[in-house]
């Protein structure tokens, strides 16, 4: 009996080491198949955040592109349609029902607030070239329009004229209420401080020099130039700017075109 257990205690010990390598190979299995198991599901989960990010993607970029349009008046190419190219003239009236959402400026003006940020940079870029730019004149109400007209009118009078002579001289100088581009929020009359009267002698000016270089790059342009009152309808106004937007601003002071003649080429007409 004592032969036969020295016989088969040295098998008994090899065989010891066998199982525990057979379960830690087991748990590896085990652990490799939890391993791939959580990599392939969390591929899945990867695969559908993506995706739907990529379905959100759209709507993020047109909310933040909207709001860019809004904060620098930039709506993309240029139509005839566009809020900032809508032409008033006296044969163009002020649309039935028109509403601007004005900003306020320092005293007591305002404008639409779509252009207030390049209003704003303009400023501080003319101010910085060490210039003393002063808005004299922005958004008007249709009875604050009237006034000026009635006014202007009333001057003509006294000068000798008819009152039908005066009222249409008078239309060359301030527009006819509902025809003027004061009521859309979109013009500012800027002058130098140094000199604020509304006649030829601004255009000599510092600040005028500097604006009808390079308004263009903030979106205004020079609304009434002296080589298209024919055009316009209006005399030679060198204070009086227009926002049209940096595009279509562009492609004007290039082509040397005012809003009527830039207006009929981008619409075709």
């Amino acid at each position: 009996m004592n032969r036969t257990t020295r016989r088969f205690a040295p098998r008994r010990r090899a065989l010891r080491p066998v199982r525990p390598r057979r379960r830690a190979l087991a748990r590896l299995v085990a652990v490799y198949i939890l391993v791939v198991g959580c990599l392939f599901a969390g591929l899945r989960l990867a695969d559908g955040a993506l995706a739907a990010q990529q379905d959100e993607r759209p709507a993020a970029q047109t909310a933040g592109q909207e709001a860019e349009a809004r904060k620098t008046g930039y709506d993309g190419p240029s139509s005839a349609g566009d809020w900032n190219l809508v032409l008033i003239n006296r044969d163009n009236p002020l649309p039935e029902g028109y509403e601007v959402t004005t900003a306020p400026l320092a005293g007591g003006q305002a404008v639409d607030d779509r252009c207030l940020a390049d209003l704003q940079a303009m400023m501080d870029d003319c101010r910085a070239a060490g210039l003393e730019p002063v808005i004299c004149s922005s958004y008007r109400t249709q009875d604050k329009q009237q006034e000026l007209f009635d006014e202007q009118v009333r001057i003509l009078e006294s000068r000798g004229l008819s009152e039908g002579e005066a009222r249409a001289k008078a239309g060359t100088s301030v527009a006819l209420p509902g025809t003027s581009e004061h009521q859309l929020g979109l013009a500012v009359d800027i002058v130098d401080a140094r000199n604020q009267l509304l006649d030829s002698s601004q255009e000599s000016m510092p600040v005028q020099q500097w604006l009808m270089a390079n308004s263009w790059s903030y979106g205004f342009v020079l609304r009434y130039p002296s080589d298209k009152s024919d055009v316009t309808g209006i005399i030679y106004e060198p204070w009086h700017y227009r926002y049209v937007g940096k595009p279509a601003a562009r492609e004007m002071h290039e082509a040397g075109l005012c809003l009527e003649e830039y207006r009929a080429l981008v619409s075709g007409s």
